[in-house]
């Protein structure tokens, strides 16, 4: 009895996790351009700097207040200029 309760569970989860996997979409990767209306309700994830001196593509990954997730793609400056 006990390895059919065992069985049944590791198909459940085998079916929950393929359910979940094949509903899952590509992102899209959204430019920001100047005057972008953005609607940032939680900041997931954001990429790291390379330390360049040069101005370099980002992306920030983010849920909107709908709980929509969105991936943003902006240019900022690379973090390996220095200041002397």
């Amino acid at each position: 009895m006990k390895k059919l309760i065992a069985l049944f569970l590791a198909g459940f989860a085998t079916l929950a996790v393929a359910g979940e996997t094949s509903t899952v979409k590509q992102a899209t990767v959204e430019p920001y351009s100047y005057g972008t209306k953005l609607d940032i309700a939680r900041v997931i994830n954001l990429s790291p700097i390379p330390k360049v001196c040069e101005v370099v593509p980002a992306t920030m990954t983010y849920e909107d207040s709908q709980g929509q997730r969105h991936t943003l793609e902006y240019q900022v400056m690379g973090d390996g200029c220095s200041t002397h």
